[in-house]
């Protein structure tokens, strides 16, 4: 049994836990919060949960960690140190620092002999290892990816953390023309703002509040700044009643060209509808952990991601079998 440890305990670290549950090769070791333990219930029977500065006792009980924190401020420290004791898995999904976040886990997880595997999920992961494989058929194409309609724990995460927000749901939103214009395999150049708008539902502590924290929203690098963006400000009420699923999904597409003088036209699409995105990311995570898990007992260490994990090293199936049914 592969001995799992969930570092987070939100909407994520419930997916994640119900993963590992459903896993036969699995095993639910603790759950660390940096809330009070005595106030947060988990779901597996005789499991306990801690505090995260209890972690480091759990250092040679847990085969691998999987981080359940926000990519805004908590993974980019957290992985790094957790690395220093744990194999870990993370699902950071700031793609503009996934490579700076790269390079600070892979040098914790190779000097203590740990393997870290980061931006597992579905974009970054699944999309990210399907961008990679439609590139290397089609050469000569173009890529284009859309997320949503949906709710994105990230960008939800990141607007809690302004100062004075109570709750927030953030929905990415792809533009249906845009879309509809990719499909035809016309190669549309396509910026980031004529693929996706965002809508926020945001709750706050004060109403006077509400022109600053817009503000912020909408510039914020990385996350806001580079769309067009809404921002709605609701009642907690009103979120909890209309705002309270998280589903979310999207869609890579390649358009490319073969024969000799590119004459033939090909569209490859790879979708996703997901009715709770932290219940499916928690299903990546779970799964890459195996990875992770079999690697350090090869012997390797550092980081890694999608894009060098062989499929048989997260699957349940053993090697012949995969051969034989799924190949």
């Amino acid at each position: 049994m592969i001995k799992i440890g969930i570092y987070g305990y939100g909407n994520l670290g419930r997916g994640v836990e119900a993963a590992v549950y459903n896993n036969p090769d699995m095993e639910l070791v603790a759950v660390f919060t940096r809330r009070n333990p005595d106030n947060v219930k988990i779901q597996t029977p005789n499991v306990k949960v801690y505090n995260t500065n209890e972690v480091e006792t759990f250092k040679d009980k847990i085969d691998v960690m999987i981080l359940c924190g926000g990519s805004a401020t908590d993974l980019p420290t957290q992985t790094p140190a957790l690395a220093k004791m744990f194999n870990v898995v993370d699902s950071f999904d700031t793609h503009a620092k996934i490579y700076e976040h790269y390079q600070n886990v892979d040098k914790e997880a190779k000097a203590s002999n740990k393997i870290g595997v980061i931006s597992v999920g579905w974009d970054p992961g699944m999309f990210s290892l399907n961008r990679a494989i439609m590139n290397s058929v089609l050469p000569c194409g173009n890529d284009y990816t859309f997320w949503g309609r949906g709710v994105s724990q990230g960008h939800s995460d990141a607007i809690r953390r302004i100062e004075g927000v109570i709750d927030a749901r953030q929905y990415t939103c792809p533009i249906d023309s845009a879309l509809e214009a990719v499909r035809s395999g016309v190669n549309p150049e396509l910026s980031t703002r004529q693929k996706h708008t965002r809508e926020c539902y945001v709750v706050v502590e004060d109403p006077s509040m509400e022109e600053r924290v817009a503000k912020e929203i909408k510039e914020m690098p990385n996350y806001f700044a580079d769309y067009d963006t809404t921002v709605n400000f609701i009642s907690l009420e009103e979120l909890k009643k209309n705002h309270n699923g998280i589903p979310h999904g999207g869609f890579v597409i390649r358009t490319g060209k073969t024969g000799m003088n590119l004459e033939t036209n090909h569209v490859i699409e790879y979708s996703l509808k997901l009715e709770s995105n932290p219940e499916f990311t928690g299903s990546v995570l779970a799964a890459y952990a195996r990875a992770a898990y079999n690697l350090n007992k090869k012997g390797e260490s550092g980081c890694r991601t999608v894009f060098d994990i062989a499929p048989r090293d997260i699957s349940l199936l053993p090697y012949d079998e995969m051969l034989k049914h799924t190949l």
